[in-house]
């Protein structure tokens, strides 16, 4: 007796499932002979309507018998069969028992008849059970190689990350990565430039695993070769390091052409000087990142679009002073997302309200983290990637006056409101004038007089819209080397216009409106200017070096 059986049947014995094309059949290897006779191959596909047949018909079949449109039946009969006996369970054909003539020449009796019948009630049943291991152990093997391939990747993504975080004088940097599966899409990095000052990034790869591992990769490749790469003139110096709105445009150029469809990046791109603490910075449609001071937040907001969605785009270049006591949390999408059991987010109001009221650091990680972890309960499946990063200035450095910190205490000087009305700019005007003189050099007075009064106009008209009932807030502070005039308004978070520089040509010609033209006119009177804003004020910060002068106590 030989038995062959339909190769699909036999690719999910031994295959581990529906591996081949439906209509189109492979050649069963021969079975193995127990006794003379000719070997037998059988082509099977599905649509056979000998399938259908067998399937619904469970017992010994006389192919004589059959009158079919089966090429499969013509060619048992071709190849001498005379007896078919369908292997079935539960109604799946698994295979068949095909037998010639008797070697007697004699006919199969009843007897053969219910003894054939018996080993096949036996034998499907057996062989859907080796299907069953065969399936299972090539299931295992599939995600053995899986998790060895996690492990590789995981490994890899491990160490692109830093290993170690970097060290400044008179600052603190804490980080933290949980990725929601083995590997995720997010990113941080520190670049070193050889002048002293750190790049820091943090990013946000759309999707999870291992594409967005991937991406990953290749974007923090591309970001950390763009940063450092240098203008170097024939002398060997730096002519130029590339400012963070630069390598973020840069960047993108390079990732737009390879970058997989429906994929982009989201990056925050800072870059410190230590010894003065000023930071500027780029954002390409990341989550803002928060600036604790005191008891209240500043929100790090510039315009850009995020990274490998089109190519020549501009990215706002923004700065800002960090005071001594300062400190900035970045942080990705995973934490603001998450959901709780009655699918309400983590949000963005209780961060900023969470960064606003706790020290920062590596305790203000770990509190978060666990406060995360109440909020969304204890049966929470992490969705995304959550990354948190935090840059503190040291406190201590306000009492420190040398080169490496050049601002020293600050004191404040004055601190006053006044209503939003037309010509109130001059009583803000004078009034710091006044509190100015003796510390700016004279020749330097008049142009802080233009500047405060420019910038108290811009907050009342468009800040305040010239409502009386809401003030402008003054506030005038000094350090043994720096002075400092803050003018908010309750403009809300929008931005601040930054318009093109004059073009007289262009205005006298009806090309280009001297509408905000205030903001470069403050520029050019000061020497560092910072916008502050948040959710419901603007901060103009306008700064000027002192004269060799001590603030008097």
């Amino acid at each position: 007796m030989e038995t062959t059986t339909k190769p699909n049947f036999i690719q999910r014995l031994f295959g581990g499932g529906k591996t081949t094309q439906p209509d189109k059949p492979v050649a069963l290897p021969d079975a193995p002979r127990p006794l003379p006779g000719t070997l037998l191959t059988l082509d099977l596909p599905p649509n056979d309507p000998l399938v259908a047949y067998f399937s619904s018909q469970p017992g010994v079949v006389d192919v004589d018998k059959l009158n079919l449109d089966s090429p499969a039946l013509r060619d048992l009969t071709k190849q001498g069969v005379k007896m078919v006996i369908p292997l079935v369970n539960q109604g799946e054909l698994l295979g068949l028992m095909n037998l010639g003539n008797r070697l007697s020449d004699q006919e199969y009796s009843s007897d053969d008849r219910v003894l054939l019948n018996n080993l096949a009630t036996q034998t499907a049943p057996a062989i859907r059970v080796a299907q069953l291991v065969r399936q299972q152990q090539l299931e295992t093997q599939a995600r053995e190689r899986l998790e060895q391939e996690l492990r590789i990747a995981r490994l890899v993504q491990q160490t692109l990350l830093p290993q170690e975080l970097p060290t400044l004088e008179g600052w603190h940097i804490a980080a933290q990565y949980r990725p929601a599966r083995s590997v995720g899409g997010d990113f941080y990095d520190f670049v070193q430039y050889s002048d002293g000052r750190m790049g820091l990034v943090i990013g946000d790869v759309t999707d999870k695993g291992v594409p967005a591992a991937l991406v990953m990769a290749s974007t923090r490749a591309t970001l950390r070769g763009v940063a450092l790469d240098y203008n170097i003139s024939d002398t060997h110096t730096v002519e130029h390091t590339a400012s963070p709105g630069e390598v973020l445009a840069r960047a993108n150029d390079l990732i737009v052409p390879d970058i997989p469809p429906k994929m982009f990046i989201t990056c925050f791109y800072a870059i410190l000087d230590p010894r003065t603490g000023v930071l500027q910075y780029a954002n390409a449609g990341h989550d803002v990142p928060y600036v604790r001071r005191g008891d209240t937040f500043i929100e790090l907001r510039a315009r850009g679009m995020p990274l490998g969605l089109l190519p020549g785009m501009p990215y706002e270049v923004q700065e800002l002073q960090l005071e001594p006591g300062d400190g900035i949390l970045f942080y990705s999408d995973g934490l603001v997302e998450a959901h709780n059991a009655q699918r309400e987010m983590f949000g963005f109001p209780r961060l900023s309200q969470y960064v606003a009221s706790h020290n920062g650091g590596r305790e203000l990680i770990q509190s978060l983290l666990e406060d995360l972890e109440i909020f969304t309960g204890p049966d929470w499946e992490q969705e995304d990637d959550v990354t948190l990063m935090t840059l503190e200035r040291d406190a201590a450095a306000a009492h420190t006056h040398s080169a490496a910190n050049p601002t020293g205490e600050w004191k404040t000087l004055d601190e006053f409101e006044t209503p939003s009305q037309e010509g109130n700019e001059r009583v803000v005007m004078q009034r710091v004038a006044r509190v100015a003189e003796g510390l700016v050099p004279a020749a330097r007075l008049e142009q802080l007089k233009t500047a405060v009064a420019e910038a108290t106009m811009n907050a009342m008209e468009h800040g305040n819209k010239n409502n009386p009932e809401i003030p402008v807030q003054v506030q005038v502070k000094a350090s043994p080397q720096l002075l400092s005039v803050r003018i908010t308004d309750e403009g809300g978070s929008a931005p601040i216009p930054d318009n093109p520089a004059p073009d007289l040509d262009a205005k006298l010609e009806g090309m280009q409106s001297p509408l905000g033209w205030g903001l470069f006119l403050i520029k050019q009177f000061v020497d560092d200017m910072n916008i502050i804003t948040d959710e419901k004020h603007h901060t103009l910060e306008l700064i000027w070096h002192l004269k060799n002068t001590a603030v008097e106590e």
